[in-house]
């Protein structure tokens, strides 16, 4: 783990913020919060479920979307957001937080079981379920698109069921979720909020990438990033080059953790995938001379020629930083639509990756979308630096709140937010 993942403690400024929060929870807190037990408790109480009209399906199909926004996580009012979201939760902390769910049976549309009654009491206590909606066995389309709801908040396939992943999100205590906002308001704080008129953010634990211009998300792209055991790092730096059609020099970790394997498994691999190997001098080396066997990889360097199908394909992003780690195009599309997106050695590959190239160079003369395009399909690896260099952040937060009320979080896939609760919780055994 490097030494920019240190988690920073708290400054005396957020410190007295929090006792600020603390001391006027109920005066911060939205009114509809307020007493937000007893509420739920009353609604178990009231029979029958009520009439329930037609906008099940309107409601269900806004869910998700009421979540998203073109604000970025770290925009001026992110810190005052936060604040506003960790006063909500202290509310429910203080009124006894959420029941667990413990299904019977799967939890899906068209289910009539008393476990609805706790996914009910939860999902209206967080606020993903209107309280109209009352308490009932019933999974209907209210619950639908409130589990959608919950799903979205929290970085899950938007399925509108109970899956494995999304009972261990509901099950998170609200406690738990409370002590995170603390952590993050922390971490926002540190940051500041002048990131830049023109940036590009990655959010490590939400593996994506925003383009944000005058305090607007322009792109909002997937992205995968590093693995627990090769994470991406937290950084600050300059984007100043755009190579398009790029070779890849492989790094040392990778030719050591997984080329020398994969070689002695398949002498063709490196040719197979046109990876050349070179000496100092930069005369190319025949595979077939080198020992595969041995404890170190060879003083080489390894590079792959460009194409389609080179391990960054189209474009490298490039920014100054002492991890020697850029952006990327991938070949591997298909891995864009996992939720799990923690698979690279630290590198971060981005979806769409040419609408991105497009935003950053739109200050460039001569690189429109059509120039781009005629350069990539060239084939001929052209490196371009952009007239104005943009800022670049990675940044490590798992709890934030860009739109006014909706609270999102994400799973603590380096463990740095300080509970088991909030690890990895969408895989078991990522390394």
């Amino acid at each position: 783990m490097t030494k920019d993942l240190d988690r920073k403690a708290p400054s005396k400024k957020t410190v007295s913020r929090r006792r600020f929060i603390a001391g006027a929870a109920g005066v911060l807190a939205m009114p509809h919060l307020a007493s937000a037990q007893s509420a739920v408790d009353a609604l178990i109480n009231t029979p029958g479920r009520g009439n329930w009209d037609d906008q099940f399906d309107a409601f269900t199909s806004r869910a998700p979307a009421s979540v998203s926004s073109n604000q970025p996580i770290l925009g001026p009012n992110a810190p005052a957001n936060l604040m506003q979201a960790i006063a909500q939760y202290q509310q429910i902390v203080t009124s006894g937080g959420w029941p667990e769910v413990h299904p019977n049976v799967p939890l899906q549309f068209g289910v009539y079981d008393p476990s609805v009654q706790q996914l009910r009491q939860r999902l209206i206590v967080s606020g993903d379920l209107p309280r109209s909606a009352g308490i009932s066995d019933s999974y209907d389309s209210y619950v639908q698109g409130a589990v959608r709801r919950f799903q979205a908040r929290h970085g899950l396939s938007e399925t509108g069921y109970i899956d494995e992943y999304t009972l261990k999100a509901l099950n998170v205590g609200a406690r738990v979720r409370l002590a995170q906002l603390e952590t993050n308001l922390s971490r926002v704080e540190d940051l500041g909020s002048d990131l830049g008129e023109r940036y590009v953010l990655v959010n490590i634990p939400a593996a994506y990438c925003e383009a944000v211009e005058q305090n607007t998300v322009a792109l909002r792209n997937v992205a995968i990033v590093g693995r627990p055991s090769r994470p991406t790092p937290i950084l600050n730096s300059k984007i100043f080059e755009i190579i398009f059609n790029p070779p890849w020099t492989v790094p040392r970790s990778i030719i050591q953790k997984d080329i020398m394997p994969l070689m002695r498994k398949d002498p063709n691999y490196l040719v197979d995938n046109k990876i050349r190997l070179y000496d100092n001098k930069g005369n190319e080396v025949d595979p077939m001379t080198v020992d595969w066997n041995a404890e170190k990889a060879p003083n080489l360097t390894f590079r792959q020629d460009p194409g389609p199908n080179s391990a960054m394909a189209s474009t490298k992003i490039n920014f100054h930083n002492k991890h020697a780690v850029y952006m990327h195009d991938t070949p591997s599309q298909s891995l864009f639509n996992d939720i799990v997106r923690f698979e690279s050695s630290g590198c971060v590959r981005i979806e769409n990756v040419r609408d991105l190239d497009v935003w950053l160079l739109k200050n460039t003369p001569g690189w429109d979308r059509q120039h781009i395009e005629e350069t990539i399909h060239s084939g001929i690896s052209t490196p371009v630096n952009l007239a104005d260099p943009v800022p670049n952040h990675f940044v490590y937060i798992t709890a934030w709140s860009a739109k006014d009320g909706v609270v999102q979080f994400r799973d603590d896939i380096y463990n740095l937010d300080g509970a088991p609760e909030l690890a990895l919780q969408t895989t078991s055994g990522i390394e």
